[in-house]
């Protein structure tokens, strides 16, 4: 095989692991909120930001990126309890929820922005080598950004099927009446979505800004690869969604041996209009 094409490979599953923490918390949102939220990627971006500020302030990058998702968690309740829980007690349609996570996506987005700059920014990182393997040169970080996505995904899948909150989550997910007429505190399980879903997607931010620049838009970038995740893994289904976030990094990233890298999300788009025509429920059953 092409080197220049196991590069690109390579790139593509760390990519694939970054969108694939971000799109887990979208379709936990959706799966057990019905919330289409396209202030997803901004909440990414402010994880981002948020780990930047404290690793300017002296703190190593790794205490740095927990410190930042826990705030952005803070974020996502406060958006909760001003936004989301009054527009479910009025029962906002799902257009007018959607109106309202694009006015939220652009007032996180022109905050960073006011607070931060637009210029791009970066972590004060230590140097480390990129290691080669087999003459395939992979960046330590990349490495890194994988490993810390293997152990989020294994950390999800026990709190999903080894826990109290995750049964309870993956019966609201099936059915919210069924679920709170049986006892289940379904406010208690909003809550622990949102902290799941911001937890991950903060970690995917600040683990996007050791491969990348941190810049006000990044996670709007990421928005479309994340809803093309979404819908090729099965809406609703968290396992689905990190299946179909490493096919879309891959392809993504594969796709630029033969095309310009402007194409990258192009590449989304059509896959995501693809599984749309010919398996619009997507690959696995949507749900938890």
């Amino acid at each position: 095989m092409d080197q220049q094409l196991i590069q690109l490979l390579v790139n593509g599953i760390a990519t694939g692991s970054i969108i694939a923490l971000a799109a887990v918390g979208l379709t936990l949102t959706y799966g057990i909120l019905r919330l289409a939220n396209f202030a997803h990627g901004d909440l990414m971006t402010l994880g981002a930001y948020l780990t930047l500020l404290i690793n300017a302030s002296g703190a190593n990058i790794w205490l740095s990126m927990i410190v930042g998702a826990v705030a952005t968690v803070g974020a996502a309740l406060v958006s909760e309890k001003l936004l989301w829980s009054p527009m479910r007690d009025r029962r906002a349609t799902s257009t007018t929820l959607i109106i309202i996570s694009i006015g939220l996506a652009l007032f996180i987005r022109n905050g960073i922005i006011l607070f931060w700059g637009g210029d791009n920014q970066a972590y004060n990182l230590p140097v480390a080598s990129a290691l080669d393997i087999f003459g395939i040169r992979i960046a330590y970080y990349r490495i890194v950004v994988v490993a810390l996505a293997i152990l989020a995904i294994l950390g999800l899948h026990y709190l999903l099927q080894n826990t109290k909150i995750g049964k309870a989550m993956r019966a609201v997910a099936d059915n919210i009446d069924l679920a709170r007429v049986s006892g289940i505190n379904v406010d208690q399980v909003v809550i622990w979505t949102w902290v799941i879903a911001a937890g991950l997607t903060a970690l995917g931010g600040g683990m996007y800004g050791l491969i990348t620049a941190v810049r006000p838009n990044m996670g709007w970038f990421l928005i479309l690869p994340m809803f093309a995740s979404v819908i090729l893994g099965g809406i609703g289904n968290p396992y689905g969604a990190i299946a179909g976030a490493f096919i879309i990094g891959i392809a993504q990233e594969v796709g630029t041996y033969w095309l310009p890298t402007e194409y990258k999300l192009g590449v989304a788009l059509f896959m995501m209009v693809l599984v749309l025509l010919i398996r619009p429920q997507g690959i696995f059953r949507g749900t938890i």
